[in-house]
């Protein structure tokens, strides 16, 4: 399960980020927290916070897989890093001295947006150069371990910090946590490394990776899933907190434990997937998005509240497996030359779609119950995967798996 723990840069980068991203988590919480504070409880102030944060990712993903194939990743993500420490501080600063703004959260949120959109491509492509190809899929079953125990973590600690000193000092902590992936970073072998060559600057180079991707049959099969699957599926925030406060009238006790069985349930497919050693096949990746659509869209057929809770934790176990598959499958097919793009527009796939599918799956359940963004994302999900395996049926990809 810990196989890529033998490679000492992965380690270096897993201690660092396992200390970072319990910063990131927490100030998650506080900047909602910040913002419905300013705000004076206008939820959709918090609405506008989401979509300044993760809008850019539509329009500068791409853009960031260029840069990860063309200039050395390690490099770039120590600049990501410190500008996303910069952000955390400028936010402890406004809130510790009493000027903060909602118009200056909304200004930090969209510049960190802006530097998490050309982050993420650079650090998923950057996994394989740590560990090579062999221990890859290991790798991305450990980050996402990393990802889920933070995510259980760290919205625990900033509500006992917020209440017992505010939300300056949390941001403050996270600014001070991300030193940790810095420091790893600037202290790892590049010797050791799996660098890829640079791709030489070129006009275009946006515009190949795409047709990279459309030529390639079995990218494309994955970029389209991983859209509808992301976009519809997996948009729990707004679905967990509509079931919670509209469907069973219950509180924030309610959503937060639904949240933690689901979290319970990625991070036990997290280390399920830790265990696997060879790319996903094609059929493990549909299969995986198919289960996950049908066991969603069953949760939330349930009318009663702990057997929901029950059921998030397989879905997110298949979640999990599904995300796992189609990142191993991407990264272990792909030319070198391409992986930064391909990851750029993984992550434009994964995240770009989340302004779309949000406001509208909120939408659906105003106007018809608190469940239906369970019951349509699952159900979406499974049709896309059912879709897809229709196409590869009348038209076979060799490398598919």
């Amino acid at each position: 399960m810990f196989a890529s723990l033998r490679t000492r840069n992965y380690r270096y980068w897993v201690s660092g980020q396992v200390v970072s991203l319990i910063g990131t988590w927490m100030q998650r919480v506080a900047q909602d927290w910040l913002v419905l504070d300013l705000a004076h409880s206008n939820a959709a102030a918090v609405g506008i916070v989401m979509a300044l944060q993760f809008g850019p990712t539509l329009v500068l993903s791409p853009w960031a897989g260029v840069l990860a194939d063309r200039y050395d990743k390690r490099r770039l993500l120590v600049l990501t890093q410190s500008l996303s420490a910069l952000c955390a501080a400028v936010l402890a600063a406004l809130v510790l001295t009493g000027v903060a703004r909602l118009w200056q959260v909304f200004l930090v949120a969209f510049v960190f947006g802006c530097v998490s959109a050309v982050d993420a491509p650079v650090r998923q492509s950057f996994s394989i150069e740590m560990v090579g190809p062999e221990l890859l899929p290991n790798a991305i079953a450990l980050n996402s371990m990393v990802f889920n125990g933070a995510r259980i973590v760290g919205p625990a600690i900033a509500g006992v910090l917020i209440a017992a000193v505010g939300t300056g000092w949390v941001f403050f902590a996270n600014a001070v946590s991300t030193a940790a992936v810095i420091g790893a970073l600037l202290a790892m072998r590049v010797p050791e490394l799996f660098q890829a060559p640079p791709v030489e600057r070129a006009r275009g180079q946006v515009r190949a990776g795409f047709g990279y991707v459309w030529k390639r049959p079995d990218l494309l099969v994955v970029v389209v899933v991983v859209f509808f699957v992301s976009t519809f599926g997996i948009n729990f925030p707004l679905a967990l907190s509509a079931l919670a406060r509209n469907g069973f009238h219950l509180g924030a006790n309610a959503y937060g434990l639904l949240s933690t069985t689901l979290a319970i349930g990625t991070l036990s497919g997290a280390a399920v997937a830790a265990r696997r050693s060879r790319k996903a096949s094609m059929r493990r990746f549909l299969a995986s998005g198919i289960a996950f659509g049908v066991c969603q869209t069953v949760a939330g057929l349930v009318p009663v509240f702990w057997i929901v809770a029950v059921l998030l934790i397989p879905v997110g176990l298949l979640q999990m497996t599904f995300t796992t598959s189609a990142m191993s499958r991407l990264q272990l097919s792909v030319d070198k030359q391409f992986r930064g793009r391909v990851m750029g527009i993984y992550m434009l796939a994964f995240m770009g779609g989340t302004p779309l599918g949000a406001p509208l799956l909120g939408w659906i359940a105003d106007a018809t119950t608190a469940a239906a963004p369970l019951i349509a994302g699952g159900a979406i999900s499974a049709l896309s995967c059912v879709a897809c395996i229709a196409v590869l049926r009348r038209r076979p990809v060799t490398n598919a798996g």
